[in-house]
């Protein structure tokens, strides 16, 4: 059996949907513009630098699902899959996850973005798994907060171990283990599969990948 895990942002989307969601709530009018999208946008460059604070960047984040009810969230989702998301995957993306379908292998996405704007998204591939920052509900409606350990930096490495231990298994139980990602972010958990693989990455993975004898590859070119 072989494990095979995928980051989402940037590196099977061409694009970031955590950035996107807000950028799309703000162009539907339910965030005010001039009050998030300069915050938006300073978190997003936290994150490429390598210096987000995920529980401040979380606070940010979540808030909005908190004041609107699921069913509502729900519509908006739908919309934000159409002009969003879709546009993001690029054909490259969708047959890199088809190559790795088999019965011997267990897939999933591993991403700091919240399940709720990436469930949709990882069940538009078919892909079957999803490990990410859980945002925590009470009586059906999102409170504001995540739920146990942020699926980010080395926080990735306990919620798949989490995962696997879930279904009996281990890093240990399978042949071969693969991550594929864009970013720094995600050398922790890279460093722990037996195949690292850099897609379309920024400059600090791509060069950790070019000392290491990493594999770097292009689904967005």
């Amino acid at each position: 059996m072989e494990l095979v895990l995928f980051d989402l942002d940037n590196t099977l989307l061409a694009g970031d949907s955590d950035f996107s969601w807000a950028q799309f709530l703000i162009g539907k009018g339910v965030l005010d513009r001039e009050v998030y999208e300069a915050r938006n946008l300073q978190f997003y460059d936290q994150y490429k630098a390598g210096t987000l604070d995920i529980f401040e960047f979380l606070d940010f984040q979540l808030a909005p699902l908190a004041r609107h009810d699921r069913a509502q969230l729900d519509r908006w989702h739908e919309e934000f899959m159409d002009t969003f998301i879709r546009p993001m995957i690029t054909t490259a993306a969708r047959a890199l996850v088809d190559q790795h379908r088999a019965d011997d292998t267990l897939l999933a996405v591993v991403t700091a973005t919240n399940s709720f704007v990436t469930g949709p998204i990882v069940r538009e591939f078919g892909i079957p798994n999803l490990v990410a920052t859980i945002p925590a509900q009470m009586d059906g409606r999102f409170t504001g907060k995540p739920r146990g350990m942020p699926a980010f930096k080395a926080g990735k490495i306990e919620r798949v171990e989490a995962w696997l231990e879930s279904l009996g298994l281990y890093m240990g139980s399978f042949e071969r283990t693969h991550f594929y990602s864009d970013s720094h972010n995600d050398i922790p958990l890279m460093a722990r599969v037996s195949r690292p693989v850099a897609v379309d990455p920024d400059d600090t993975l791509r060069e950790h990948a070019r000392l290491h004898g990493w594999e770097v590859i292009s689904l967005h070119g």
